[in-house]
């Protein structure tokens, strides 16, 4: 099962885009998580199908209305076995 770390970067932080984001992770039925990240990022960690995963990443470039996504660093991650998507 492929995985992804995403870090995203603009105003994304005070938007809702964690809540966002673990609602459409579990649409898509994708686990992992979403957290803050203290530089004002917010960063991603999902494993599921490859389709799902690539219409997740899709939606965290433009996330929630409020948001202004400046950049999505992609990187491929090992699966960790995630049961549910969490926000953290």
């Amino acid at each position: 099962m492929p995985a992804f770390k995403l870090r995203i970067t603009g105003r994304v932080q005070g938007v809702f885009f964690r809540s966002s984001t673990k609602k459409k992770a579990e649409g898509l039925n994708v686990a992992g998580w979403v957290r803050n990240v203290e530089d004002g990022s917010v960063e991603v960690f999902a494993e599921g199908a490859e389709v799902d995963l690539q219409e997740l990443i899709k939606w965290c470039r433009k996330g929630p209305e409020g948001a202004r996504v400046e950049n999505v660093e992609i990187e491929d991650a090992v699966t960790e076995g995630c049961q549910a998507f969490q926000i953290q």
